[in-house]
């Protein structure tokens, strides 16, 4: 049985950007995914139970890979990417899935050509 890659996909809020990600990558037959955000308020908060499960993060910007670093530095991290997608779209706009699939596709092919995650 080949195992499904974990991707985490973060922005601040969790409402357009890494949900939008998720919404693109989760008939994905190789991934399982899930978003989340750093903020207080974010519609679903990352949390340590989020870290442990991913074999890979994504984050928008290159603070919220910061904030992981900072608020996880008792857990072991995997890889996090970091997408520089800007905050300037709203929920499935068509830009903002261009602008993902290009930065995510690319790092999906490396990731999906590794082995599998040893526990």
């Amino acid at each position: 049985m080949t195992h499904r890659k974990h991707v985490l996909f973060v922005c601040a809020s969790n409402q357009w950007r890494s949900p939008t990600a998720e919404a693109l990558y989760r008939d994905h037959p190789q991934l399982d995914v899930r978003s989340a955000g750093i903020r207080p308020h974010a519609r679903r908060r990352i949390g340590v139970g989020d870290i442990k499960w991913s074999d890979v993060i994504f984050v928008m910007e290159r603070q919220h890979k910061k904030w992981i670093q900072d608020h996880f530095r008792d857990e072991e991290l995997p890889p996090i990417e970091i997408l520089d997608i800007p905050d300037d779209f709203g929920f499935r706009n068509s830009e903002l899935q261009m602008l993902l699939r290009l930065a995510i596709d690319p790092e999906l092919e490396v990731l999906l050509s590794s082995g599998p995650k040893t526990e």
